[in-house]
């Protein structure tokens, strides 16, 4: 799995690993956890940046509609891989 830094607000880091990416409606999200293996959250982070920024912007999804929209492609994109 792929490993990304993501800068928070504070100006902590924060490491995630990228389970799988994919983009809706022109919007791009990622499916992350915070370990590579074993018992590990999940999260959805949808990129906030436009083209003409120099660096590019995640945050995590929080409203119900989306988050079970993208929830549902990410589960139909990972149903045949084992992630435990």
């Amino acid at each position: 799995m792929e490993k990304v830094v993501f800068l928070a607000e504070d100006g902590s880091q924060e490491e995630f690993f990228i389970i799988e990416q994919t983009t809706l409606q022109g919007r791009t999200y990622l499916l992350v956890t915070d370990q590579e293996d074993g018992d590990a959250q999940a999260w959805i982070l949808k990129c906030i940046s436009s083209d003409e920024d120099e660096e590019v912007s995640y945050e995590m999804v929080e409203d119900d509609n989306e988050l079970e929209a993208v929830g549902a492609v990410f589960a139909q994109m990972l149903e045949d891989i084992d992630l435990s």
